[in-house]
């Protein structure tokens, strides 16, 4: 009776189980017919409307940006023209960076957002933003979906936009830790099959986007260590020279960046990043520029942040601000806003500072879009421009540091 019992248990539960996507594993997406839930001990994660995965729920990331989920339906408006005050002279952000020596200010986007008008044509606006980075349309599992097959429409989509505005691309990115394909990360790899594929990956992409990229993104913990994910497992270190070898092979004029978070204090993990390059340019591995994602909270911004660029430039590399963003407990007040833009301005004041730091990109420019609600629970309103598309404080701070 027993036994009986607990097959009939067993027959009940099989189908559930069969209907749940294991680790790693695809969970959702615009067109996935799937499961969209996950087995015990792991989270569906959304990455981009066209990609959900399922991974281990102790390591749920706090920093992948993520493409909203009702993005707006109206159509993409024509680019705008560039913006001038009284006698001709460029006004915005692009073009007081420019003016003061920088190469670029930029902005993040995504995909579903260029169906959004008025957002199209800020961002148009060439002298507001003079580079723009594809938030997901151009990491692993949107560029290679499957060994060897590589789809690009989606960072085309952005790259031409890019193009036609005169703006300048950063490729993002080629070797991550997350948002990759269950084939890279279910699959029982020597180290040279890895290597192969990463060889490839990178060269393939990067000789598609011929722009600055960041080719390794996110290597280290917090502590400075480096992230066990399935190509520090499998190859140690070696993967980064790969990415970065195949990179310089692919396009010998593009920048090659290593980007990350919470380097832009003194401390462990600013350490490691600075061993790395060293290591790195030692051994004759190309490497042009140290990426800052400078994602803060206001009031918490880093007083070493400008001596901690000047150690990365010092060592005969670039640097730049790649994902900034300085995001608030809700709900906004007038005190949190007038903290906010002084915490803007004093990031840029540290770029405007150093000679090496060479452009400035916030991870999008409006609330609207931000990926901070999604992530952060209770935080948010961390961009420039408000969720209605209007210049907050911040853009003062900004354009005062310029």
């Amino acid at each position: 009776m027993k036994v009986s019992t607990s097959l009939a248990a067993l027959a009940a539960l099989l189908p559930f189980a069969m209907a749940q996507s294991p680790v790693w594993g695809q969970c959702g997406g615009i067109g996935w017919t799937g499961p969209t839930t996950c087995t015990s001990g792991n989270v569906c994660t959304e990455y981009s409307s066209y990609y959900s995965q399922c991974i281990p729920s102790s390591q749920a990331p706090s920093t992948i940006p993520t493409t909203p989920a009702s993005p707006p339906t109206t159509p993409a408006s024509p680019p705008s023209t560039t913006a001038s005050a009284p006698g001709g002279t460029a006004t915005g952000l692009n073009a007081k960076a420019k003016s003061a020596g920088k190469l670029y200010f930029g902005s993040a986007t995504d995909n579903s957002e260029l169906t959004d008008t008025a957002y199209v044509a800020i961002l148009d606006n060439n002298s507001e933003f003079g580079q723009l980075t594809p938030a997901n349309s151009m990491k692993w599992d949107a560029t290679e979906p499957s060994q060897g097959t590589f789809t690009f429409s989606g960072g085309d989509q952005i790259a031409n936009l890019a193009k036609s505005n005169g703006q300048l691309l950063r490729g993002h990115n080629c070797v991550w830790y997350n948002q990759l394909p269950s084939w890279v990360t279910s699959t029982s790899w020597t180290s040279s099959e890895l290597l192969s594929v990463v060889q490839t990956h990178c060269s393939t992409i990067v000789s598609h986007y011929k722009d600055a990229w960041d080719v390794i993104n996110e290597p280290f913990n917090d502590d400075g260590t480096f992230r066990t994910d399935v190509f520090y497992t499998v190859t140690g270190t070696q993967y980064i020279t790969t990415a970065l070898q195949a990179a310089r092979a692919a396009d010998p004029n593009a920048k090659l960046y290593i980007n990350d978070y919470n380097i832009e204090s003194t401390g462990a993990k600013a350490t490691a990043m600075l061993n790395l390059v060293k290591q790195l340019k030692s051994a004759g591995v190309p490497v042009d520029g140290v990426g800052l994602q400078c994602h803060f909270i206001v009031g918490e911004v880093p007083t070493s942040l400008q001596s901690v660029m000047q150690q990365f430039t010092a060592l005969g590399v670039e640097v730049a601000i790649t994902e900034l963003d300085i995001r608030m407990t809700l709900p906004e007040t007038q005190a949190l806003l007038t903290q906010q833009q002084k915490d803007y301005q004093s990031v840029v004041a540290a770029c405007m500072a150093v000679e090496g730091c060479v452009g400035i990109t916030v991870w999008d420019y409006t609330d609207k879009y931000s990926w901070v609600p999604s992530t952060f629970s209770g935080q948010g309103d961390a961009c420039p421009w408000d969720s209605n598309l209007q210049k907050k404080p911040a853009y003062t701070g900004i354009m005062t540091a310029l």
